[in-house]
């Protein structure tokens, strides 16, 4: 079992939540979503700080080291499933819901 770093822990219920607020309702073209892994990965780069090679040369870790240790579970994959779990809950609503209806 891998365990999540003290930083992803904070980066994963602090700043990721701010970053998405209302992201349900987001429309996201791939301009979107490069700038949300851009930052996604500069902020995981931050957590999972470079590594000291055998060398003595410091090594920053790659998009493949940084999927791995986060177990792929990227921003986009997050906004997607907040937007499920909204649609499901519009789903529960009763019919006459302004939500409902605005659908």
């Amino acid at each position: 079992m891998v365990r999540n770093h003290p930083g992803e822990r904070i980066y994963k219920t602090l700043v990721r939540p701010v970053v998405t607020y209302t992201c349900e309702k987001w429309v996201l073209k791939e301009n979107i979503k490069t700038k949300l892994r851009v930052f996604e990965r500069k902020v995981l780069r931050k957590i999972y700080e470079p590594t000291k090679e055998k060398d003595g040369t410091w090594q920053i870790k790659s998009n493949e080291e940084l999927n791995r240790l986060t177990g792929n579970k990227n921003i986009i994959n997050y906004i997607k499933a907040q937007r499920l779990a909204w649609l499901g809950h519009v789903h529960l609503m009763p019919d006459n819901s302004m939500v409902k209806k605005s659908i």
